[in-house]
């Protein structure tokens, strides 16, 4: 699998000189953000170069997603590549010329790199025809949603049933590696994310008579507290899970003790036992802190997405076609797993592929994912694009 492939395959090489323009598109696309599931402007740039360029593009998948198609020769083969569109709900600091033009709103994970990586394989692709089958390259919204998402969306609007793939692959940047570097490993990659929303009724009144009220915010914070040890206490410490706090909120003003206070937490999980675990777990011990405190709980516990785990045969292609492109010096095909979750685990379990991950450069300074800091590293448009074009050639072959 690692020997070298023949020339006639896409290299680097072929998209460097293209890396302005391809940096213009992902700067035109980082300047006008949009959340999920209203990147109308997004997809209508996507679409418009795609039909440019000679694909049959079906929009309204997912609802502002869509599929571009290609077929070339006769191979049967059907390849499936996959980049998100959204951005994030984040006040951009960057200060750079090309930075969002939408208040509250910025590409502060890189979907604006993932966009345009794709477009320049697809333009490349569309100009050489080296390959012979079918080629759909998906464009979905809402990855960031974090459940009810885009991919989920696609799937359930028939994106597999209209367009088969035997395989589908995407990639995400990953700030702290080396840029241009390209990360991989077999099997689970990546955490299930599941959200939960917990509400604490007590009895608000003067904070000089306490006695005459029933504050749930010091239930909240002894609620807090005692979710540090649902992961420490009780799963297996040769399992991966985490419970994070993400939102306490509660009262206005100081003089007035709350009627209610509000928590939120991300939990991530490796296993189903330890997810199931994990629910079980919090929702007892947020009901009994609540009682202990006189207050009332209301819990909302949502499932978000699912574990992505990597195909073998998938990670192996995927693992080859990069050890040639840019040496095997860059690539890692045992990189370690991460307590990120990823809605293409969706796409995974419908259909065998890979996640592959591409270094973005140092993440110090505010610059890694989900920063009002952050911005994709330029560099990588054509590193991504020559991956997609040949990963595409050698599959499709």
């Amino acid at each position: 699998m690692n020997q070298r492939l023949p020339h006639s395959l896409t290299r680097v090489e072929d998209l460097a000189p293209q890396q302005d323009e391809l940096a213009g598109w992902r700067q035109h696309i980082h300047s006008h953000p949009e959340l999920a599931f209203a990147e109308h402007e997004t997809s209508d740039l996507v679409a418009g170069k795609l039909e440019q360029w000679g694909y049959q593009v079906t929009r309204g998948i997912g609802a502002t997603g869509l599929v571009a198609q290609l077929r070339v020769g006769q191979g049967s083969k059907r390849l499936g590549l996959r980049a998100d569109m959204d951005a994030l709900p984040i006040q951009e600091e960057t200060g750079l010329p090309y930075a969002s033009t939408v208040p509250g709103c910025m590409h502060a994970c890189g979907h604006d790199g993932h966009t345009t990586m794709l477009l320049g394989a697809a333009r490349h692709l569309a100009a050489t025809r080296r390959f012979s089958g079918t080629l759909n390259l998906i464009f979905q919204p809402a990855e960031e949603r974090g459940f009810d998402s885009g991919a989920k969306a696609m799937i359930a609007d028939g994106l597999f049933e209209k367009f088969p793939c035997d395989m589908v692959f995407a990639m995400h940047n990953h700030p702290g590696a080396p840029q241009g570097n390209l990360l991989m490993r077999t099997g689970p990659f990546l955490a299930a994310g599941d959200r939960v929303f917990i509400t604490l009724t007590g009895a608000g009144g003067h904070a000089g008579r306490p006695h005459l009220a029933v504050d749930p915010l010091v239930a909240a914070a002894a609620t807090v507290v005692a979710l540090q040890t649902v992961v420490s206490r009780n799963v297996d410490p040769a399992e991966s899970a985490v419970v994070t706090v993400g939102r306490l909120r509660a009262g206005d003003a100081l003089n007035v003790i709350p009627g209610a206070a509000e928590i939120g937490i991300s939990v991530r999980s490796y296993s189903a036992a330890v997810r199931a675990l994990l629910r079980e777990r919090i929702t007892v011990l947020v009901n009994a802190t609540a009682e202990g405190y006189g207050c009332k709980a209301a819990i909302r516990y949502v499932e978000g997405y699912p574990m992505l785990e990597n195909d073998p045969a998938a990670t192996a292609l995927a693992g080859a076609v990069a050890s040639d492109l840019v040496g095997s010096d860059r690539v890692e095909l045992a990189f370690p797993p991460s307590m990120g979750s990823e809605d293409f685990a969706y796409m995974l379990q419908v259909c065998p592929g890979a996640l592959v991950r591409i270094g973005n450069g140092p993440s110090d300074g505010g610059r890694g994912l989900h920063n009002p800091r952050y911005d994709f590293h330029d560099g990588n448009l054509p590193v991504g694009a020559a991956f997609w074009s040949r990963l595409a050639e050698q599959f499709l072959a």
